[in-house]
């Protein structure tokens, strides 16, 4: 696995989508679109205040720098407008794996395809760069939504993983796992993400 190029500047693009570090500086930007409760209702946590905004930047970076994660800004090529935010996390070297989530859009970005731009470009590089040998998604037990999305990846179900965690008003939560592995990779590519080849 080449670990080091997770501490250097990883730009990712494609015809739809720019993901820039997550610490650039139009991080600001994502005030103007992360007030919505609709969009936190399965993260385990709410933004609906300045502080709560505040305390989500320095978060993102503090975990980024403790090497838990490494977050990036999504920026909607049609518009150049910041659409939300996406990562890789629990970044685990010894094992050659992580999770590609806690990813959120803005209202208006929501259905539009750049969800699987997003995707192809977290897990073509994680594989082919990166050199990850398994690549997870996870999504809330209650979120269907979420869960077709992440099946449209041609990611494998694997499982409920119950009383997961403990949300910020203190419930426990079920999740659904799903992997992409690296032996898999060249064939899902092919099926799943034709149009960016």
């Amino acid at each position: 696995m080449n670990s080091q190029l997770l501490q250097s500047n990883i730009i990712l693009e494609n015809e739809n989508v720019l993901l820039l570090p997550f610490e650039n500086e139009r991080n600001i930007e994502l005030k103007e679109i992360i007030f919505h409760d609709e969009i936190w209702k399965y993260m385990g946590m709410y933004v609906r205040t300045e502080t709560d905004f505040e305390n989500y930047i320095t978060n993102t970076l503090k975990q980024k720098a403790d090497g838990i994660c490494y977050p990036f800004l999504i920026i909607d090529k049609a518009t150049n407008k910041v659409a939300g935010s996406t990562r890789y996390g629990y970044l685990n070297h010894a094992s050659q794996k992580c999770e590609i989530g806690w990813t959120w859009y803005g209202k208006a970005f929501q259905g539009t395809g750049l969800n699987k731009a997003c995707k192809y470009e977290l897990l073509n590089f994680g594989f082919e760069n990166i050199q990850f040998r398994r690549i997870q998604f996870s999504a809330d037990l209650e979120n269907k939504k979420s869960q077709r999305a992440i099946e449209k990846l041609g990611a494998v179900k694997e499982g409920i993983f119950r009383n997961n965690y403990i949300d910020s008003e203190g419930k426990s939560k079920d999740d659904v796992y799903f992997s992409v592995i690296l032996e898999e990779w060249k064939t899902t590519k092919r099926h799943y993400f034709e149009e960016f080849l």
